[in-house]
């Protein structure tokens, strides 16, 4: 569902659904039922509507929940404690739960489930539902409210979560009447895994869960008008796979969408098949592999010079599950000034949003990808295929000449960009890497080898401090024989560390690496930039030659962690090979880093991407045509 039309405010839970609309050759064939999980029959049954959320949850195949009790949702507790199939892991803050779910639906494909109170509990949940709005994960967040009596009258605990998170989710549902429980939690379901996915939150007063009802299972899901496209329109595809024919300078550009469409396979096939460059964005990494010789690295912000340069003087743009967002484009008007784009999404409102398509092809990515693949097949049998070696000529004098690297600090500190390096290739592309936000967001991208998708987890869209711990947390649980790995920052980790506790309670065994530069390090590298060095307020007093408040590792110790410190460089493989021995239990490293490193290549805000800059006032010399 496009995020710029959110579902009707009318369509509230206690409003009967009207009988479907006849079905249109345009629109695709809907599966034979709209309910997820094994759709056992559960013939009518009286129970209270607590009991009917635990049992809608098990009934649509959910395992795994995170939560946090409270007064207004405390009578679903009750049932949920019985339940064999529901294992509910306590998080510490309910932004933790959220994350954790994010996290979890990122690795495993499925939706992940938070469960808070109301009032606070739910509006500490906002963060985190905003986050899986931006990034477009599957999340089903279910919030207890207020007796519906007291509804809008300011009582105890109330904040009207439906209001607030409209304009963040893809759909939120108040419900009342114990009887539509199981329908709305099905049709949640339903809406925040289909089409382009995302966060679909239910809100249930605390008299609909305390009041009787009969259930029944599967329920009717119809939602009149949600019925999303999937695939694409033929004639779209063929004048793509023209365009491709044509081209001399094509480009992929490959964003997040290919890897929640689990596409990655069909989008090899099909770029093996044209042999163009393949860049992938930040939130996209690890969709095509990086060790392919066709893929020429991460475009954006802080990109390698191939990628940006590639999609700056392409002729064609092959954009598959992208937004062309302003980390992307940077000034949007000067953005790969002499290409056509082919533009394929499952969520129209992207398309021609900020870039206009020439080929719009508005569809699922996994159904789409394999009919251009047979379309450019067929047309490349029918005339003599495009000469690119020109064009890789270019793109491979970019590759070899400004590849993405790094210098050895002056203050005889750790290179953060080293140790994030070493954590990738010891630990091995099997992998799950989580980072937060800032400075050692961008070396995880950048230094850290990914071959596969749902190894990489970040916040890309908002950008959330806070991330990582919690959704390694989730990333664990739903893959619990992968190595999960946080990558964190020591002003990221100091927002949500208190989820070391749920992740010791509940043997959740995450490992995490602090990339201590004592400071808020992006911020503070803009200071740099761009404020002549004024530092006003980045000082986080962490790391090296500091008072260390905290001290990372008696905090570790404190929450019956492994506590770690590396501070000099012939320690850092050490220090990961033994955080990599031990499983029993979560293990932090506290990297003593380099506070003066600084993320490169980078485009500055507010500038073309020609203007790329490979160092402090270096852009790349243009020896030649490009």
């Amino acid at each position: 569902m496009s995020k710029g039309s959110p579902i009707s405010p009318a369509l509230l839970a206690a409003r009967p659904a009207p009988p479907a609309a006849p079905a249109r050759e345009t629109v695709p064939v809907v599966q034979a039922s709209a309910v997820r999980g094994p759709n056992a029959v559960v013939a009518p049954t009286r129970m209270l509507g607590s009991a009917a959320i635990v049992r809608s949850l098990e009934e649509l195949g959910v395992d795994d929940v995170f939560g946090l009790p409270g007064g207004a949702i405390l009578p679903t507790y009750d049932p949920l404690m019985a339940s064999t199939k529901l294992r509910h892991v306590l998080v510490r803050h309910e932004q933790g739960a959220g994350h954790a779910a994010q996290g979890y639906a990122m690795v495993t494909g499925r939706p992940g489930v938070c469960i808070v109170t109301s009032g606070p509990g739910a509006t500490n949940l906002v963060t985190a539902i905003a986050d899986a709005h931006m990034d477009s994960v599957p999340m089903v967040a279910i919030t207890g409210q207020v007796s519906s009596a007291f509804i809008g009258s300011d009582a105890f605990q109330e904040a009207d979560i439906v209001g607030i998170t409209m304009p963040i989710t893809k759909h939120s549902y108040l419900v009342t009447d114990a009887q539509d429980i199981p329908r709305v939690l099905a049709e949640a379901f339903h809406i925040a895994t289909t089409g382009r996915p995302g966060p679909v939150l239910v809100d249930i007063a605390k008299d609909a869960q305390q009041a009787s009802m009969t259930f029944s299972w599967p329920p009717r899901v119809d939602i009149p008008g949600y019925r999303p496209v999937l695939r694409g329109h033929a004639k779209q595809v063929r004048e793509a796979a023209r365009l491709i024919s044509g081209s001399q300078r094509p480009v992929f550009y490959v964003g997040g969408g290919v890897v929640k469409g689990h596409a990655s396979v069909e989008l090899k096939e099909l770029a093996e098949l044209v042999g163009a460059p393949v860049v992938t964005t930040l939130m996209a990494r690890g969709v095509f592999p990086d060790s392919h010789e066709q893929h020429v690295g991460m475009p954006g912000m802080h990109g390698s010079v191939s990628a940006v340069t590639a999609l700056q003087q392409a002729d064609l743009l092959i954009t598959l599950g992208a937004r062309f967002d302003d980390r992307v484009t940077g000034v949007l008007s000067s953005f790969a000034p002499n290409a056509r784009v082919i533009h394929a999404d499952i969520d129209p409102a992207e398309i021609s949003k900020n870039r206009a398509a020439d080929v719009p092809i508005v569809g699922s990515v996994k159904e789409i990808i394999p009919e251009l693949t047979a379309a450019v097949r067929e047309s490349f049998a029918t005339q003599e295929r495009p000469d690119i070696s020109a064009w890789w000529k270019t793109i491979n004098h970019l590759r070899d000449t400004y590849p993405v690297g790094f210098s050895q600090p002056e203050d005889g500190l750790s290179a953060p960009q080293q140790v994030i390096k070493r954590i990738g290739e010891l630990t091995g592309p099997e992998g799950v890497f989580v980072s937060g936000v800032g400075q050692h967001q961008m070396w995880a991208a950048q230094f850290i080898q990914y071959e596969r998708p749902h190894a990489w987890l970040n916040s890309g869209g908002l950008g959330t401090m806070g991330y990582s711990v919690p959704a390694a947390m989730g990333a664990k649980v739903g893959n619990p024989d992968r190595v999960v790995w946080a990558i964190d920052g020591d002003g990221c980790f100091q927002m949500t560390n208190q989820e070391l506790a749920t992740c010791v309670i509940n043997n959740i065994p995450i490992k995490v690496a602090v990339i201590n530069n004592s400071s808020l390090g992006m911020v503070r590298q803009w200071q740099t930039l761009f404020y002549e060095g004024r530092y006003s307020n980045t000082d986080l007093n962490t790391g090296h030659d500091t008072v260390r408040v905290p001290d990372f590792v008696k905090l570790a110790d404190a929450y019956g962690c492994v506590g770690l410190r590396c501070e000099r460089d012939e320690d850092i493989d050490a220090t990961i090979e033994q955080a990599l021995a031990i499983n029993d239990r979560p293990v932090v490293i506290d990297f003593v880093v380099s506070r003066d490193s600084m993320v490169w290549p980078m485009v500055p805000s507010g500038v073309s991407n020609d203007l790329i800059q490979i160092a402090r006032n270096m852009t790349p010399t243009w020896e030649q045509e490009d």
